[in-house]
């Protein structure tokens, strides 16, 4: 069988996020938080790198986490989001006088002289993030900084072995369909959330004392849907994750291993 398509690969990633954030719209809670933002970031940026700041967001989404850089102080946040979701970022931010909104895929980045470009969780899901990475290479003044967050392959084996069994089913669904599913599985996420309180070695016990926890159980059934529901989705190694950076030009290139699961990294132009 041919392989997709890259370009026709990214194009599906746009309609599934664009078909998500239009379901999920919501912007709330520890879900929202800068609890939650800065447990993201790791350490690798200070509050000092983001108030005052004129940032850009490769892939926002709802503008949940536009609305976390206007809450860390940025002065202004120029977010890009290429999918049918644009117009549930607009309504989102409309009150936010810090925010342009521009319907765009992450290689159109214009070079404004950022002070720090992010893109979380958006990477791992185009098929090429290279065009991407060097855009926002491109739009950050000398000395900037580009924070990304993607999945980790570390530490997720038996997870990652029963997405391979799920996803050639999930990922054709139609979303309606799998939006009851996911509520089903969210059930069960959360019994088992309340089984690992009793066994301290339980597979992802920590994260989802600290991540998953505190949201609602809404919140639950999207991260849920988030897993299910994309056709690309990539788990970056380590050293993977740093090279996105590295071979883009940025220097200083350091890393967070998240919880043992995920990888957060930053470089400076």
């Amino acid at each position: 069988m041919a392989a997709t398509p890259p370009d026709r690969l990214t194009d599906r990633s746009i309609g599934d996020f664009g078909e998500q954030w239009t379901r999920y719209t919501g912007n709330t809670g520890f879900y929202a938080s800068q609890a939650l933002f800065w447990d993201i970031v790791g350490g690798l940026l200070t509050p000092e790198d983001i108030t005052g700041a004129h940032v850009a967001e490769i892939g926002s989404g709802t503008g949940r986490i536009v609305g976390m850089l206007v809450q860390a102080g940025a002065a202004e946040v120029f977010a890009l989001e290429p999918s049918d979701a644009f117009t549930v970022l607009q309504a989102n931010t409309r009150l936010l006088p810090q925010v342009t909104c521009a319907q765009a895929r992450g290689e159109s980045l214009p070079a404004l002289g950022f002070d720090l470009v992010v893109s979380i969780g958006v990477l791992h899901h185009i098929p090429d993030p290279g065009p991407v990475v060097a855009a926002a290479y491109r739009g950050l003044r000398p000395g900037g900084k580009c924070l990304v967050w993607v999945y980790g392959h570390e530490g997720n084996g038996l997870y990652l072995l029963l997405l391979r069994l799920l996803k050639p089913v999930t990922t054709a669904l139609p979303s309606a369909v799998l939006a009851g599913l996911a509520w089903v599985l969210t059930v069960a996420l959360t019994g088992y959330m309340s089984a690992t309180r009793l066994v301290a070695a339980a597979p992802l016990r920590a994260y989802l004392e600290r991540v998953i926890r505190p949201l609602t159980m809404r919140e639950r059934q999207l991260v849920v849907f988030d897993q299910l529901n994309p056709k690309v989705a990539r788990y970056y190694r380590g050293e993977e994750a740093q090279t996105l950076l590295v071979d883009a030009g940025f220097s200083d290139v350091r890393i967070h291993h998240r919880h043992g699961y995920s990888w957060t990294v930053v470089g400076t132009r």
